[in-house]
Order: C-alpha cells, then structure tokens, then sequence
C-alpha cells in the first residue's frame, strides 16, 4: 500500500514509515535494481539509521532483500555502524545518544562472515576517527604509540627521538625537531602466516602548522587531520588481525608534530635520509614527504616484500579530485591494480596519476639530491609521489594521497569530521590477498 500510494518510493535513501505487529518498519529505497551495489547499500543503510534515530528505537533489524550480496549484506552493516559515530569525549554534556544499541540483521542465507567482516572494518575505521578527531594537545605522537602497543594480536616496537636520529633518519627527525614532544615510529608486525610482508606505511603529522612555511590561520586548527594515514594504517592492522586472516604485514606510522621554533627545520636546510640520499627544504610545510621517505626506507630494512603508503599529503589532490577520489600513484601495475579494485569493492575509491620519468626533473635538488617541493608547486601531487618512489626503490608500491578524503568526506555516513578513510580499502586488500 505504501508504494501505491506514493509513499514509499525506490529512490535512493527515500524513507517511509509504517506500523504493523506491534513494530515500526522503515521502508528506505535502494535506487535502481541493476546499479544497487555495496556504496549505495551504505548510503541506503545511513539514511535508514538517521530515521530510527529520530524515532529513538532501541533496536534496529535489517531485513535484507532476496538472494542480495554478501558484499551488500557487510556494506549495510557498514553503513549503518559508519552513520553511528559520535565523537563526545570532550563534551561536559554529551547528551542523549539516539542510535539504537542493538543491530540484528536478518537474511535468507547464512550471511554471517560478510556481516563479521562488515563490523569489524567499521568498528575500525570509527576508531581511527575518534583518533584524528582528538584534539592534537591530547593525540600526541606519544599517544598515538600508546593506541599502537594496545592492539591485540600486534607486535609493537616503538622508537623515540633518540633512536630515530642513531638510525640515520635525518629527513623525519627533522621535522620533529621543532617540538618538544618527541616523534614516534611505530613499528607493528602481524604475521598471519602465509604470503609476502606487506608493508603498510602511514604519516601521522599529529599537528601540521606548516613550520616557517606557515599555512594560512583560518583553517590551521583542522591541521590535527593530518595524521590520517597513520590512524588508518594502525585501526586496520588491528583489524586484519582481530580477523585472523592469513597475511603478513609490517606497519610503520612515523608519527610527529610540525612546527614552529628557534629548533625547528629551515627553508634552506639539507637533510640526509636513512636511504642516504640528500634533501633540500625549500618548504617546510612539505614535510609529510620527508617522514615517510625515511619510514618507506625502514619497512624496506625490515623485510617488507610489498609497499602502500597512505598519506594526507598534498593540497594540489583536493583541487584535482576534491572528496570523491584519492589519489593513487605506484610502480607496479598489478600492485595497483589490487589497491584499485579494494577502493571500488568499499566505497573508497581511487583514481591512478602518471609517474613519468619526466617529473623527477621537477624535484632535481641544487644543492642537495633532491627538493621537497616543486618550483611554483607545479604537479604538486604527482612530485610528492616522484619522491617517494626513490625511497620505495624495487619494492612493488603504491601510494594513497588522501588529502580531500581523510575528513569532511561529505557522505551521509562520514559527513564532517574525521572519516577513518582506508581503513576498510586495507582489509578488503589483505582479505582478497588472502583468499
């Protein structure tokens, strides 16, 4: 009756209620039979759980159409946990949450690993947002190797100032050095038994005041998102991990503050990176670049037989790709390709950028190998990506920029805020690597 009558529509994320049996039922539209896929049962299951939270239900029960997915059935419950999310820690009066508290999902098929999987990935990619939403005088680098070696199942070695600089890591500790909290690499291994180690490899710049290079004041306090790799790098190892899948990875998350001090890296300055090649600063406020030059070295030196890095690294992304896409640059196309086909597979999608050899022109150093920053910023994104490939060397690599999708996605279930991208794209990875 409610779809004669107009009511209930197929649109997608249109919301109809009704009463039978002594229960509310939320009718909500998928859109068109034939390009129902996982995103859209994501945006589906958001607009469904914004509804019973208006209505304060309790308890939320899918029932899941005929013969649907299972990649349909995870995406729901990923959809509606993602759609959840709340970041009040600091709030004296957090007020009443109105999501339910139970989520049942009914189906015709057993469905119970695709909704396993889809709660774990979500559970994940929520808490690496209540990372980045932390404010940064709380998430510090400290901090952030204190959520590392709390994982369970993951082996954790953490190193301070101190041992970064004794392990040649001159182009890290440079940016670190502008602070008095000191850097943190973070060294996880989960080893799942089978496969080459892959190496995840993560920036967490815990507060970017883009050092002398200062960025402008407006927008500085949303520098706290700068460590967006390096939380979805850890949340999804511990995932993979509270998954039991039979993968091998080696994380590394360099993690620092950039700023501003009498101690703090120039423009002008050279610094020497573990790999032993040479950079010149010419801008401080392109340090991520320098991080993981040398945290890319490391997972190298510690045995990693395959490279993704993932990194909020360059404006110039947002202005080619805004939020929809990330960007992705790499030496090895069937590398690429898996990280491609995981983006599609969870609604994180991205879009592959040329490496030619014709932009190392671009990053050729004067006085030193290198420089950290294009002359007038030219291919911003793709010189940042032509750098790191000097420090990935032979490895198969891929390189995430996450710029414009790291926070204010815009997605009804990742709407402002922190969005914990990658998160689901690196389980999805290690879960098709495994299987």
């Amino acid at each position: 009756m409610l779809v004669a009558s107009g009511e209930a529509r197929s649109e997608l994320r249109s919301l109809a209620v009704a009463h039978a049996a002594g229960k509310r039922w939320i009718l909500v539209g998928g859109g068109s039979r034939d390009a129902f896929d996982g995103e859209r049962a994501r945006l589906a299951a958001a607009a469904a759980l914004g509804r019973a939270r208006q209505l304060g239900a309790r308890s939320l029960c899918w029932e899941l159409p005929h013969k649907v997915a299972d990649a349909v059935a995870g995406a729901i419950v990923e959809g509606t946990l993602l759609a959840a999310y709340r970041y009040t820690a600091f709030k004296s009066e957090p007020g009443e949450d109105r999501a339910p508290g139970e989520l049942i999902v009914s189906a015709h098929h057993d469905v119970a690993r695709a909704v396993e999987l889809g709660r774990v990935g979500a559970e994940a990619a929520n808490r690496a947002r209540d990372l980045m939403n932390a404010p940064p005088n709380a998430m510090t680098p400290a901090a952030l190797a204190e959520r590392a070696q709390a994982l369970p199942g993951v082996a954790v070695e953490v190193w301070g100032r101190a041992e970064i600089e004794a392990a040649g890591m001159g182009a890290f500790a440079a940016v670190a050095q502008g602070s008095e909290n000191e850097p943190r690499l973070i060294t996880a291994r989960y080893d799942g038994g089978a496969g080459p180690w892959v190496g995840i490899v993560g920036k967490a710049v815990t507060f970017d005041s883009g050092g002398y290079s200062i960025k402008p004041a407006a927008r500085m306090h949303e520098m706290k998102f700068d460590m967006g790799g390096g939380s979805a790098a850890l949340e999804a190892t511990g995932a993979i991990a509270e998954l039991g899948l039979p993968i091998r990875l080696l994380t590394v998350v360099g993690a620092t503050e950039n700023l501003v001090s009498g101690g703090a890296v120039r423009p002008g300055d050279i610094v020497r990176t573990r790999a032993g090649i040479t950079i010149e600063v010419n801008n401080t406020d392109a340090e991520g670049r320098l991080v993981l030059a040398d945290c890319l070295t490391h997972a190298r030196d510690e045995g990693a037989e395959r490279l993704i890095d993932l990194a909020t690294l360059t404006g110039g992304v947002i202005s080619a790709f805004g939020n929809v896409h990330a960007a992705l640059m790499g030496n090895d196309d069937d590398w690429c390709d898996a990280v491609r086909v995981a983006g599609e597979a969870t609604g994180e999608r991205v879009w592959r950028m040329p490496l030619d050899p014709a932009y190392d022109e671009l990053i050729k150093g004067r006085y030193g190998d290198l420089i950290n920053s294009s002359e007038g910023r030219k291919a911003q994104s793709i010189t940042a990506a032509s750098l790191l490939a000097r420090f990935a060397d032979d490895v198969p690599w891929a390189h995430l920029d996450i710029a414009g999708v790291a926070d204010g996605l815009g997605k009804p279930y990742a709407q402002k805020g922190a969005s914990g991208w990658g998160v689901r794209l690196l389980i999805e990875l290690a879960r098709a690597m495994s299987s």
